[in-house]
């Protein structure tokens, strides 16, 4: 578990500094507000998040990695049951965990419960690398229950959840973050994953558009489900990101943790 600790942290750490420094130096939109103002309260999030696992931790020992090894120990779930290649399993249980965290996603936008946390990740009125983990501690305690339910029925190896575990964390720092790609790049990688260009549509203020591109790593769900949206109608430079109301109250730590219990 401590190994599993410092690989999925040293990597955060590292696409976190990769893609903050690329994006400052190819940005893609002009910044409504400035990183002093919006990282500490992003940041602070994220410390908040971490604690509240570590505390899940504690009164539900087995996280989704650990759950995995115990599923693996008592002989439950799916994989554990059959008696295929390592590799097909590790490739299977991805993309089953990735279409998990899609329809999450899309159920957030759906059920006016969820969408009262869910709005936390929306109201931030700028996209780059660290709204890629602005998230309510609610909304990731629920998310984890998720992961931690799926990977028993699922028995997946502890090492396909580790290697999905990263690809998420990287890729959802990847796809918020504010990066010029060049168009060429862009639609050739939008095949397979997630691009910045895709992912900003669904953080428009336009319902139609922020009910669109669900995919945090995959392009392909939304592909196959027909909530892809391949541009925002006002163009990547004239669309507005965040909630239809706009101020600089959702740069306030305090207040996006109250946020959910709103009336709004």
């Amino acid at each position: 578990m401590e190994q599993e600790l410092l690989w999925r942290g040293g990597i955060f750490l590292g696409v976190l500094a990769r893609m903050a420094a690329l994006e400052a130096w190819l940005p893609r939109r002009v910044r409504s507000l400035d990183r002093s103002r919006r990282w500490p309260t992003n940041l602070g999030l994220t410390v908040l998040n971490t604690l509240a696992l570590r505390g899940l931790a504690i009164a539900l020992p087995l996280l989704a990695i650990g759950a995995a090894l115990d599923a693996e120990a008592q002989g439950w779930g799916l994989f554990n049951r059959l008696d295929w290649p390592a590799s097909v399993e590790l490739v299977l249980a991805v993309l089953i965990l990735d279409l998990a965290i899609w329809a999450q996603h899309l159920v957030t936008h759906k059920v006016p419960l969820f969408w009262r946390f869910h709005r936390v990740h929306h109201a931030d009125r700028d996209m780059d690398v660290t709204t890629g983990f602005r998230f309510h501690p609610v909304e990731i305690l629920a998310s984890m229950g998720l992961k931690i339910g799926l990977v028993y029925l699922l028995g997946p190896a502890a090492l396909a959840v580790l290697v999905f575990e990263i690809m998420l964390s990287a890729t959802a720092l990847f796809s918020h973050s504010n990066l010029a790609l060049p168009a060429p790049v862009d639609r050739v990688l939008r095949l397979v994953l997630v691009t910045p260009d895709m992912h900003r549509v669904h953080h428009s203020v336009h319902r139609a558009e922020h009910d669109s591109n669900y995919g945090f790593c995959l392009s392909l769900w939304d592909r196959i489900f027909r909530t892809y949206v391949p541009e925002p109608k006002a163009g990547h430079d004239g669309m507005t990101v965040g909630l239809q109301w706009q101020d600089d109250r959702p740069a306030r730590l305090g207040w996006l943790l109250a946020l959910p219990f709103f009336r709004r």
